[in-house]
């Protein structure tokens, strides 16, 4: 199966709160992106294996079913996907610096969003070379 090149302009919101996504949807289609929106990590593979293919994804972390540490590990995992850039887009409470050792390679946006905030990491995370995907950049969940 032939790898298919992500959608310059397509982006792949994944986050449980259907306000969040609504909001972040018309903000993005208004900046002139196509949007598309996953409630769930699952839901996100789903469309992904199905043959949306994003350039950015903005990555909520804490979501019911499968949850944002687990779709980027299977995201990692899987070859046709691994390379998608993330945004990680969160109101967690984490640091910057504990995303970053979390997440190796994907950006970090913290809710309440602030747009220019947001559509920068978008803009990074487009131009950035393509991301490690050894099994150390594997996320990895804080110690609680």
């Amino acid at each position: 199966m032939a790898l298919e090149l992500p959608d310059c302009d397509t982006i792949l919101i994944v986050d449980d709160d259907s306000d969040v996504r609504k909001s972040l949807s018309d903000f993005l289609e208004d900046e002139g992106y196509t949007v598309t929106a996953a409630s769930n990590g699952r839901s996100a593979l789903d469309l992904m294996r199905g043959g949306v293919r994003p350039s950015v994804i903005l990555l909520d972390l804490m979501m019911p079913g499968m949850d944002g540490w687990d779709f980027r590990q299977a995201q990692l995992e899987d070859p046709a996907l691994a390379s998608v850039p993330v945004v990680i887009v969160t109101a967690s409470g984490f640091s910057a610096e504990s995303i970053r050792a979390q997440f190796a390679p994907a950006a970090f946006v913290a809710k309440p969003i602030q747009p220019t905030v947001l559509l920068e990491a978008i803009d990074r995370s487009r131009r950035s070379p393509p991301q490690d995907t050894t099994v150390s950049a594997v996320p990895r969940r804080p110690e609680v």
